[in-house]
């Protein structure tokens, strides 16, 4: 094997840890050439006492992540940021990660899930109205490039207590 192709029987979706920061960021900058996180936000999504950041691991590797806001002024959570490595494209990491994500705003008491994401991202849209997110609005002028931001939303069962 050529240490990039791997099955999704190995993929595993955990809480990100301090020790994946140098992998989350590499990625955060191979992923994204504007409106990035800094190492030092990561650092601190990594140290909050509720886990918000999700990592997917395939190989050994962190291969993926994704963020999840959780704002106590909202029944909704949102995903802040989610990036899944080049190499890695149509494998279902970024379903696997959504549907975590939309586990942990459901286990935190949340109805809904939010998200941005580019208009011209094509495959992202595509696999956000696969899983059930609907469109609800826009934001003009949202990324550093002054690009427009479409706003999705997908309501969740919430956690049995």
């Amino acid at each position: 094997m050529d240490g990039h192709s791997h099955n999704s029987s190995d993929l595993a979706i955990r809480a990100g840890m301090e020790t994946d920061l140098d992998a989350i960021y590499a990625l955060e900058c191979a992923t994204f050439e504007g409106d990035r996180l800094s190492r030092r936000a990561l650092r601190r999504f990594l140290r909050a006492s509720h886990r918000p950041l999700l990592t997917a691991r395939s190989g050994g590797r962190v291969i993926g992540y994704i963020l999840v806001s959780l704002s106590s002024r909202s029944a909704a959570a949102r995903i802040y940021s989610l990036a899944v490595q080049n190499d890695q494209g149509r494998r279902g990491v970024g379903r696997e990660l959504l549907i975590a994500a939309e586990r942990y705003a459901s286990a935190h008491g949340r109805s809904r899930l939010r998200l941005e994401v580019r208009y011209d991202n094509a495959p992202a849209i595509a696999l956000y109205e696969k899983l059930g997110y609907r469109c609800f609005g826009r934001h003009t002028d949202y990324y550093d490039d002054g690009a427009e931001a479409l706003r999705f939303e997908k309501a969740l069962i919430p956690a049995q207590k």
